[in-house]
């Protein structure tokens, strides 16, 4: 398949916003995040091979995966290719998927739930980290509030390694998402730099709901009900914040190793 071939001109078109919103799909650029993909269950419209590019044991068990699927596997040259990998990084595997649904709706918490809400973040990466955040800390879910970028930007799946079709994950806007945790009766705490208690003093056990937004301009006063705990991140030095995902984190681990110690005290 040469690089002028509308098959992958169509996929290169995906690199756009805009295109991605209008078809639903997306692109996956990494073996990896492939592999984990495929093992969530969600839908290829097609995938590329480069099989003089192709490395790793993920690609070689993605490709095998994608194979005995119902979708079209497609060689390519390596320049063919080069029209539409994202990044450095280049396994010899693409695949075009059809974006999953992030209906809040299809949410299910648990008692104990421990779900993170991001305010308007914008930049892929941070949603990403965030995401690989929630991921390695045993979160339940992510929700984006009025989310600025869309969730399965080919740099989002690639800085989350693939943990965004792993995460229970789900978009709306803010009231939507703060009417949606009052009727689970989840427990909001929101991190905001002028908030008089430290993170370490709130407890984080139980259904809670971490709040961060984006560094340029904060959580909305969507977030100021009298229900609503405030938390701040302490600041030792000229900065006033951290990176949205820096804030994620650290508030995630800190929830984490309350909920642990909780239940060695049950034991």
């Amino acid at each position: 398949m040469s690089p002028g071939n509308p098959r992958i001109k169509a996929a290169a078109a995906l690199r756009d916003r805009r295109e991605r919103e209008a078809t639903g799909l997306t692109v996956i650029d990494g073996a990896r995040e492939l592999r984990r993909a495929l093992d969530a269950g969600v839908e290829v419209a097609e995938a590329f091979v480069c099989d003089t590019m192709l490395a790793g044991e993920d690609a070689r068990v993605a490709l095998t995966a994608l194979h005995a699927g119902d979708a079209p596997v497609h060689r390519v040259s390596p320049s063919a290719f080069a029209k539409f990998a994202f990044g450095n990084r280049s396994e010899g595997l693409v695949a075009v998927i059809r974006v999953p649904m992030l209906d809040l709706a299809r949410l299910d918490p648990p008692a104990d739930a421990l779900v993170v809400i991001i305010e308007g973040v914008e930049k892929p990466g941070n949603v990403g980290a965030v995401l690989r955040s929630a991921d390695g800390a045993g979160a339940d879910a992510v929700i984006a509030a009025s989310p600025r970028t869309d969730l399965f930007n080919p740099n989002v799946i690639r800085a989350s390694a693939g943990t965004v079709f792993t995460m229970p994950l789900a978009a709306a806007p803010t009231d939507e998402v703060v009417a949606w945790l009052r009727t689970h009766k989840i427990q909001i705490l929101a991190a905001r730099v002028d908030a008089s208690v430290p993170y370490t003093e709130a407890d984080l056990t139980g259904r809670v709901a971490l709040v961060v937004g984006a560094e340029d301009a904060g959580l909305t006063d969507s977030w100021t009900a009298p229900a609503t705990q405030e938390i701040h991140v302490p600041m030792r030095g000229v900065a006033d914040s951290l990176n949205v995902s820096v804030t994620a984190a650290i508030l995630l681990y800190e929830a984490r190793r309350q909920r642990d110690r909780h239940v060695e005290k049950a034991d």
